[in-house]
């Protein structure tokens, strides 16, 4: 089989590459990373390809600036890019940030200047790989992810499936605090992509969601994810959220916590990320392979310690995640398992290959799992995923304010799909504009004519 990695010199890529490498090299003949940045390729590129080799395959991956060959014989590409690059998200939160509305990349302004940058792009090289390989699945984790397989799937005859390891690592977080083994857990879940919860939990055939709502607040000791919530609230709707609710249930304390902390998360990804690609070139121009993933693991581990710290704490916590990653030493190249999105891929890739069929949260064509959306909409849920394809499960009973959320949220999704396919820059205000933390059309309106100033050519696109 061949794999084909679309935007493969994103920042978490080598990573990827690594557990590929470590627990499916056999099953990959070819693993072509398409990236037309060249700096992006000398460093991110070049350290991928040699993690392989020193893992024991050389050769197992490749290096292109050419789209075609990237794609061509491809039984599996996983979509990873961001268009207009880091930059751009920093510009997509500062939009929404200055008029005290909900900056974060993925959801509200942010997730729509996002999208509308992506949805054409991302649709071109649709159009190339149903040419060079029609049969091809596209496993998408380019964000927003439920909202570009929605894309995908209305626009594109290409067989597409939308992954994100925010559920799996909430369930996971959850079995460790109740002392089960991973995959020991039976639960329900439902929502649409960064807008889910979970109303089961069973461990021994037991139900264990009345437990971990009544301690709740011992949940949120154990991890900062579940911290940000109201557990008078999280106990009275009956469901555990996943993170990115919070930016929904409380906007105004996100909005001070970035005030205090005198920049956005997008602001600390830059200068993470910054500090990332110069290391790695400094690594290869001083040294080899291992002083690479030294001196990336590092920054990546920081990244990883102190994601969403800005956002709920009003700080980020750099100084005592680089204290902390300094004291533990550089991360060897091996790995015990793939772990949070690489992992859920190779599980949707195992399914769908019939090496190991099983059920994984994943977006997907909703058909009747969340009775009151559109079949056509693209819904988070628990999948059945085999040889004969992705099939969405009936998806848990969640409660009626979830339950709004999630059909006012997917009516703005729609509609920025319709806009970007369009190219109609009115469209998109108005899209903006129904989302449930946008205050009205006017508001809207000038966020957008800001996002197309600012963003310049990836939305001209938009008349």
């Amino acid at each position: 089989m061949k794999l084909t990695v679309l935007g493969g010199g994103g920042v978490r890529i080598p990573a990827f590459i690594r557990g590929v490498i470590t627990h499916r090299a056999t099953a990959f003949g070819e693993i072509s990373l398409f990236e037309p940045d060249a700096f992006r390729r000398e460093t991110i590129g070049r350290l991928a390809v040699e993690l392989a080799s020193s893992l024991g395959h050389p050769g197992a991956v490749t290096l292109t600036a050419d789209a075609e060959e990237a794609f061509a014989g491809a039984d599996f590409v996983f979509s990873a890019i961001r268009v207009g690059g880091d930059r751009g998200r920093v510009i997509d939160e500062e939009v929404a940030l200055r008029r005290g509305v909900v900056g974060q990349e993925t959801t509200g302004p942010g997730g729509c200047a996002m999208a509308l940058r992506t949805i054409p792009v991302i649709l071109g090289y649709c159009e190339i790989l149903a040419r060079c390989a029609p049969g091809a699945v596209l496993i998408n984790f380019t964000n927003p992810a439920g909202l570009i397989t929605q894309a995908i799937s209305l626009h594109s005859s290409v067989r597409a499936v939308g992954v994100c390891d925010t559920p799996s690592g909430t369930l996971e977080r959850l079995a460790e605090f109740l002392g089960a083994g991973r995959g020991q857990a039976g639960y329900s879940y439902g929502g649409l992509n960064h807008l889910g919860w979970i109303t089961s939990f069973a461990t021994g055939g037991q139900e264990r969601i009345g437990t971990l709502l009544d301690r709740y607040e011992e949940l949120q000791r154990f991890d900062h994810r579940f911290a940000p919530f109201d557990a008078a609230s999280v106990r009275r709707l009956g469901a555990i959220p996943t993170e990115y609710v919070y930016y929904f249930s409380e906007p105004r304390q996100y909005v001070d916590a970035v005030a205090r902390a005198g920049a956005s998360r997008g602001a600390d990804v830059l200068r993470l990320n910054s500090e990332l690609l110069a290391g790695i070139a400094k690594a290869f121009a001083d040294g080899d392979v291992h002083d690479a993933w030294a001196a990336y693991s590092m920054v990546l581990g920081v990244r990883h310690d102190t994601y969403m710290r800005t956002d709920t704490e009003g700080e980020n916590r750099q100084d005592q995640a680089r204290a902390r990653r300094a004291s533990d030493g550089p991360e060897r190249l091996s790995d015990t398992r793939p772990g949070g999105y690489e992992g859920v891929a190779l599980q949707v890739i195992d399914g769908l290959t019939g090496r190991a069929p099983g059920r994984v949260i994943v977006n997907t064509r909703n058909g009747a799992s969340l009775p009151f959306l559109d079949p056509d909409d693209a819904v988070e849920v628990p999948s059945l995923i085999d040889s004969g394809g992705v099939a969405p499960l009936a998806a848990c009973d969640l409660p009626r304010w979830a339950r709004g959320l999630i059909t006012q949220v997917k009516e703005y999704e729609r509609e920025v799909v319709g806009a970007a396919v369009n190219g109609d820059a009115e469209r998109a205000a108005l899209a903006l504009a129904l989302h449930p933390l946008v205050p009205g059309v006017s508001v809207a309106r000038e966020m957008m004519s800001e996002y197309r100033e600012r963003h310049g050519p990836h939305l001209a696109y938009l008349r």
